[in-house]
């Protein structure tokens, strides 16, 4: 695919690995419109990478209509979604509460759901488009306390392998991209210090972009980046 002249939109494009994904399509000429829920840090970022901010809540159905809505209307269309919002919880199963299950469900495979489901309206009739779900390496192999985050991962996994039976014959892409450990303030931890042996979004980004950029007659359905020796 060639970036120059196509359209994406970004979810959870505030920071971290979503910025970093928005600001190498940018680089490369795609017109970008990046969501998320803090609409002041969504507005500032937006601002620095040169990207149109759409706040909203990917889990409500009504916020992701209208994200994909405006998305069309500001761009003039639309060729890449990224599917890259998400939130995770860590407990013993002994302690996971149904409000903890629910809420980051809501965001990790209701929000891929909705978003994907109002794009692939567009996708379909256009008979062409790009569905990139940023899922992690929790889907592939659970772990302890990731009940919650690994059951949310597994069926984004699942989601991603329907669509892409469905999509393929609409010319539409589907990929599904597992991270290992990205260094990011995600999840409300603080980062005083970049570890230069683990990966960091622009590795994510960087892959991501290689796999677009496939002439649209191939693609790569999924893949993990992990870090080469990251202890």
């Amino acid at each position: 695919m060639q970036f120059e002249d196509k359209r994406a939109l970004v979810t959870g494009g505030s920071r971290g690995i979503g910025r970093a994904i928005a600001e190498a399509l940018i680089g490369r000429g795609t017109a970008t419109a990046i969501t998320g829920r803090d609409a002041d840090t969504l507005r500032s970022t937006a601002e620095a990478i040169g990207a149109v901010p759409i706040p909203g809540d990917v889990g409500n159905e009504d916020d992701a209509v209208r994200t994909v809505r405006t998305a069309l209307e500001e761009l003039g269309g639309l060729d890449i979604l990224v599917n890259n919002a998400g939130i995770g919880r860590g407990a013993p199963l002994v302690e996971t509460t149904l409000e903890m299950f629910e809420e980051v469900h809501r965001t990790n495979v209701v929000g891929p759901l909705l978003m994907a489901r109002e794009a692939a309206k567009h996708f379909v009739a256009q008979g062409s488009g790009n569905l990139v779900n940023i899922s992690s390496t929790a889907g592939l192999k659970g772990f302890q306390r990731g009940t919650t985050y690994c059951a949310s991962k597994f069926a984004l996994k699942g989601m991603t392998e329907c669509w892409r039976e469905e999509l393929r014959r609409h010319n539409v892409r589907v990929v599904l991209v597992n991270p290992s450990e990205v260094q990011t303030e995600w999840g409300g931890r603080k980062l005083d210090a970049v570890d230069p042996k683990k990966l960091v979004p622009e590795d994510i980004a960087r892959a991501v972009v290689g796999v677009l950029e496939i002439d649209d007659r191939g693609f790569v359905p999924e893949f993990a980046v992990f870090a080469t020796n990251p202890f």
